[in-house]
């Protein structure tokens, strides 16, 4: 666990305040100027910290906003550069659903008092789902929090920032499974258009999930976009479906995915309040139980279909 202290936060905000000054002066010295010589005490020792799972359940985290002026974008934009390594930007975007590439686009970031790589420290999606305790796997994707859960058993193993469907072509909410997926995929919609670790979910709509920009708000053509580390880990971690011979039928389906909720277009982002209220985002058991419910039979339906015929395929497989 990274732990960033409060007194770098206050820094943080003093430092955007005064960034008139601070890039006069270097205008005066005629050379760059150190905003901040030495980094905190507390960020130095966070990099030698490998309690992650410890810190998960003892820590609660605190959001403090981090504005950048339209005036004064690239003088605050030096300023989180200096301050935070590659790896805690990636972080920080990540609540903020940007990723590197788009860090451009912000105007306000919520930083968090502790850096944890996993993310697993700010889910806002429950640690455990008993009703999910019977299903090996299934992905969620919420369009209200932009964001994706992964369960296996009912646990929850990872989650992430998500880019979906923009206003006028939504991504299609509801269950589906996953069927094939490919390294490499072109866009249906453009040609120039290259999606790594594309899965897909939804054969006859083209919906799948893969990796492209996060811009901080739903931005795709329909599908569920991704950081490039979690494309590549649903890439390895879902499963793909089953055809039978010659390939024009479906023997089997692959991982469940559901898509739930509406997202409050042209509302304040969701991640933005959680420097008032760490708990904003967070989605209850109950809410996600009822997300589950009309579609648990046919999730487990599906499960023991394939269970079935991966069973009968590992028997009639030839021993080495």
């Amino acid at each position: 666990m990274f732990k960033l202290s409060p007194q770098k936060l206050v820094n943080l905000t003093l430092l955007v305040l005064t960034i008139s000054i601070v890039v006069q002066c270097e205008k005066d010295k005629g050379q760059p100027q150190d905003i901040q010589t030495k980094k905190n005490d507390s960020l130095a020792l966070v990099k030698k910290d490998s309690l992650i799972q410890d810190s998960i359940k003892k820590n609660t985290i605190v959001y403090q906003p981090f504005i950048f002026p339209k005036n004064k974008r690239d003088s605050a934009m030096a300023v989180f550069n200096d301050q935070f390594s590659k790896e805690e930007q990636t972080v920080i975007l990540s609540l903020n659903r940007l990723d590197l590439k788009n860090k451009w686009r912000a105007d306000t970031l919520m930083i968090p008092d502790k850096i944890d790589a996993t993310l697993m420290s700010y889910s806002p999606f429950p640690r455990t789902l008993d009703q999910l305790k019977e299903v090996s796997k299934i992905v969620f994707f919420s369009y209200p929090i932009q964001a994706y859960a992964l369960y296996e058993n009912g646990a929850l193993i990872k989650w992430g920032p998500t880019s979906m469907g923009h206003k006028t072509a939504q991504t299609k909410r509801g269950l589906m499974f996953t069927n094939w997926k490919k390294e490499l995929a072109i866009s249906t919609v453009d040609s120039d258009w290259k999606l790594p670790y594309n899965f897909n979910v939804h054969n006859t709509l083209g919906i799948g999930w893969h990796q492209y920009d996060l811009p901080g708000y739903p931005a795709s053509h329909s599908c569920l976009r991704l950081t490039m580390d979690d494309a590549k880990f649903l890439y390895k971690w879902a499963d793909q479906w089953i055809l039978n011979k010659g390939g024009a039928t479906v023997k089997a389906n692959g991982t469940p995915v559901i898509v739930f909720g509406d997202y409050q277009w042209g509302g304040k982002k969701p991640w933005k309040n959680l420097s008032n209220d760490a708990q904003s985002n967070n989605i209850s058991v109950e809410e996600m139980n009822a997300v589950i419910k009309p579609d648990l039979a046919k999730i487990l339906e599906e499960q023991a279909k394939r269970n079935t015929v991966v069973s009968a395929q590992n028997t009639t497989q030839p021993s080495a």
